[in-house]
């Protein structure tokens, strides 16, 4: 079914029966619902997913103190007493914590939210489209997604706690840990590997979806170089989901194998365990197996993150510069360039496994490469800030706070590219800070910055602009406050797994001979710090959980159905969009950006406005073509 057909279908039901609660709310076909839901859920897995940071910094920078009451008021006596000694956090809660923090964040909160929510409701109004392909399979896209939620939450509640072999979940040792209990199907490792098929099929499904949509339900001339960067980084990441994360479907069905089957896909002979003695597997499997599978989504995924939080900031700097998106044709050539490169540089996660040189140089030589696409693209945002008239409303203060964030996370990732820097920092904090000042301040922030964009026309109301303020402000001061000395301590050496921040050093550090010590103890005021930063950059938070509720209900309203005076599509819908999204028949004429024509009285020219004379027609089709 062609788009304007299925358009007409659409509009040729206005009159359809009114759903129930359940079946409009919960059970929902309609992609704006599912794109919310989406929202709602992944935000409430990085609020748990930040709780259990909070924990982990408290045990770092106070091992010896135990949990405060407004941390520990959230586990019930039996937890404590089990997973707590005096209070006080262990090596096993910790790794337990360190564990599902990565896992939530990642898979159940960052992806969702910018892959899921944004694209979901976004891409269907920006295209033109009544709805997605196949509304139903985009319904069983989120509950299996919600499934996988539920059983990972629910791990941590198991006698064996929840997985502890890291987000990654390495053989053998992940094929080890909890290997005691008499009972495989009820332990956490086993449910991580659970959680993760429902979660990967879940991404599956909503990225056929949405390479289906976008290439099929287009409106009436929005030809492949009319469509907002938007769409372009969701199709790019619809890819990257549906190529990537198969193989790491098999691993962890191989994995759960030989977890409860004693199979040894990832499990060699002469393996040994202090308390199951020598193991009794066939052997002959390889660990390394694991990681190639592992990264080789794992690579891809980085982008998964990213594409849709440049979608956003793409989006918002055109519509706050009030002038068009500087290099936009590069810029999508370089996200397609960045969606297969990103499938040739996975190894150089594993320059520890002892690859040889031939090997690591190649990829070292596309760890290299892929930095160009990306630097096109946050060199096309910075050139989109020059000249402009900006409007520094809220969404464009996390826009414009992106860019250096992003690019502080691209820089620091650059030295880890080289084999010889990879072997001394690889598993310091130096990686973490890399990661986390691409994923938190970088990634976050063009979402954070979509959130107050599109607030307006998801509800029909502004969020409150000085709980924007107080929301953005305190957020990046502390971010970089808790990133930034990630950095300094992980060139000096501190390992991300300690789960005391090191005081085990301490002891010795008073041996001049130790210089290791000694380096240690000079940096250890650093953990007081960061975690000081983390516990008020939660509390930076408040401000916008309560402006997303408050707003919901007492905000004030949008004036029209376009209050940022846009340009793309979803723009022409009603606010909120109802059923079919349009109360006309879609049709674009032009690009997506036609900002301050000299030729046009308004600063502005929307694509679904017909022009006004055929030779204006002619003249922006041919433009629309070079």
């Amino acid at each position: 079914m062609s788009a304007e057909t299925h358009a007409e279908h659409a509009h040729g039901h206005d009159d359809h029966h009114e759903p129930g609660f359940v079946q409009k709310y919960i059970f929902s076909v309609d992609h704006k619902t599912i794109g919310i839901q989406y929202g709602i859920v992944s935000l409430l897995f990085l609020l748990i997913g930040f709780f259990l940071m909070m924990v982990m910094r408290w045990s770092i920078a106070y091992p010896d103190q135990p949990l405060p009451g407004w941390l520990s008021m959230f586990f019930s006596d039996d937890w404590k007493a089990k997973w707590l000694q005096d209070g006080k956090v262990t090596g096993a809660t910790y790794n337990m914590f360190g564990a599902m923090h990565g896992t939530i964040m990642v898979f159940l909160g960052v992806v969702p939210l910018g892959f899921a929510a944004f694209g979901n409701y976004v891409t269907p109004l920006q295209i033109g489209a009544p709805d997605m392909a196949f509304p139903k399979l985009n319904m069983m896209s989120f509950w299996l997604y919600f499934v996988g939620g539920a059983i990972m939450l629910a791990s941590f509640f198991l006698p064996t706690g929840a997985a502890q072999s890291g987000w990654t979940n390495y053989s053998p040792l992940a094929g080890l840990q909890q290997a005691e209990y008499p009972n495989q199907w009820m332990t956490g490792q086993t449910w991580w590997l659970l959680a993760m098929v429902f979660l990967i099929t879940s991404s599956l499904l909503g990225s056929v979806n949405f390479i289906t949509t976008i290439i099929n339900l287009r409106a009436k001339g929005l030809t492949w170089m009319r469509m907002p960067f938007f769409v372009w980084a969701m199709l790019v990441t619809a890819f990257l989901l549906l190529l990537a994360f198969p193989p790491l479907e098999a691993a962890a069905l191989m994995q759960l194998s030989d977890r409860v089957f004693d199979s040894s896909f990832f499990m060699p002979s002469g393996l040994y365990s202090k308390t199951l003695g020598a193991l009794e597997v066939s052997g002959g499997g390889s660990p390394l197996l694991y990681q190639h599978l592992f990264w080789f989504l794992g690579h891809p995924e980085v982008y998964v993150l990213l594409l849709p939080a440049v979608a956003c900031v793409a989006e918002i700097i055109p519509c706050n510069t009030r002038k068009p998106l500087w290099g936009y044709r590069p810029m999508v050539w370089s996200v397609l360039v960045l969606g297969f490169l990103s499938f040739i540089v996975w190894a150089h996660h594993m320059y520890m496994t002892g690859m040889g040189p031939m090997i690591s140089t190649f990829f070292q030589t596309t760890t290299v490469l892929i930095s160009i696409p990306s630097v096109i693209l946050l060199t096309s945002l910075i050139i989109s800030l020059w000249g402009g008239s900006i409007r520094f409303s809220v969404p464009m203060l996390w826009a414009t706070a992106f860019i250096p964030m992003f690019g502080i996370g691209g820089l620091t990732g650059l030295p880890l590219a080289f084999n010889l820097v990879g072997l001394h920092l690889h598993d310091t904090y130096y990686v973490i800070g890399h990661f986390h000042y691409v994923v938190a301040p970088g990634i976050l922030f063009g979402l954070f910055a979509g959130v107050y964009h599109w607030y307006p026309k998801v509800t029909g109301r502004y969020m409150n602009n000085f709980l924007g303020h107080l929301h953005f402000w305190p957020s990046l001061v502390f971010i970089n406050l808790l990133f930034f000395p990630m950095l300094v301590q992980g060139m000096a050496g501190f390992h991300r797994r300690w789960y005391n921040g090191g005081a085990g050093y301490l002891a010795e550090a008073g041996n001049t001979t130790n210089v290791f010590g000694n380096t240690v103890l000079e940096y250890m005021h650093l953990n007081e710090l960061m975690s000081t930063a983390a516990f008020l950059l939660a509390l930076s938070q408040v401000p916008f959980i309560i402006n997303v509720f408050l707003a919901w209900k007492a905000g004030r309203k949008v004036e029209n159905d376009n209050p940022w005076e846009a340009t793309t599509l979803e723009w022409a819908t009603p606010t909120p969009p109802g059923h079919g999204n349009f109360t006309f028949e879609p049709a674009i004429y032009r690009g997506p950006y036609e900002y301050s024509r000299p030729d046009h009285d308004e600063d502005f020219l929307p694509q679904w406005h017909e022009p006004q004379q055929p030779e204006a027609a002619e003249k922006e089709s041919k433009s629309a073509q070079v």
